[in-house]
């Protein structure tokens, strides 16, 4: 498993497998198909296709684009959609920024009392 980005608290970035995996699954569940259907269509086993699908197996590139052909999708659309997950995933990992950090000042630290409310903005 990867090492966290930024700190040991956080969560390890997704693998690519697990996500083509979660888009795999979920348009075959969308065309109301089993995994013997589609990996009988795709010349694979069974087993193999349930790996695939969980992200415990990576799958090569003939694999990947005979399993899109047995759901006849593209796979540049499966990538894309991994894509954007991917991309979701590192939005929410971004940490807050500070204004004055970002704008390359440096802001005199106010004392801090009781009640005191922030404001972030995105």
């Amino acid at each position: 498993m990867p090492a966290p980005a930024f700190g040991s608290d956080e969560k390890p970035r997704p693998l690519l497998r697990t996500m083509l995996g979660d888009v795999l699954r979920r348009e075959r569940r969308e065309q109301r198909r089993t995994l013997e259907d589609v990996a009988r269509a795709a010349k694979i086993s069974m087993p193999y296709l349930s790996e695939v699908e969980r992200g415990r197996k990576e799958a090569s590139s003939e694999v990947l684009a005979a399993v899109c052909d047995a759901l006849r999708v593209e796979l540049s659309d499966v990538l894309a959609e991994v894509g954007r997950g991917l991309a979701a995933d590192r939005v929410h990992r971004e940490r807050v920024l500070r204004l004055d950090v970002a704008l390359g000042r440096r802001a005199a630290q106010p004392a801090r009392r009781s009640g005191d409310a922030y404001c972030l903005a995105a």
